[in-house]
């Protein structure tokens, strides 16, 4: 136990004395302090992707929001045609009180019954 804590504290030691040197060797042919070594090229690619980045990641997130049970796969988001004829949602408002019996007389006669 103790050989490789010392051996751990030595490596230790041995990085942090040897790290100025190393941060000051100077780098390889073709590289240049800047960015993309020097050239211009990134400046057109970077925006690009990343708007490629940004709309393939919004595409995605709607696609599983509407396959996990968003928009596409509601029942229905209009409701159907109704099948009732007048008559008979009039004859349901005068049912539930809504109208009284000479309102349901008269718009019965205005739809023809």
């Amino acid at each position: 136990m103790k050989q490789k804590l010392g051996l751990f504290l030595w490596t230790g030691v041995l990085c942090l004395v040897t790290q100025p040197a190393i941060a000051q060797q100077s780098v390889g042919p073709g590289y240049e302090p800047h960015m993309w070594d020097g050239g211009w090229h990134g400046w057109f690619f970077g925006p690009i992707m990343m708007i490629a980045f940004i709309a393939i990641a919004v595409v995605v997130v709607v696609t599983l929001v509407r396959w996990l049970g968003g928009v596409g796969h509601a029942p229905s988001q209009y409701p159907h045609p109704s099948t009732k004829t007048p008559l008979d949602i009039l004859k349901e408002r005068f049912a539930r009180g809504e109208i009284d019996k000479e309102e349901f007389e008269e718009r019965r006669r205005v739809l023809g019954e």
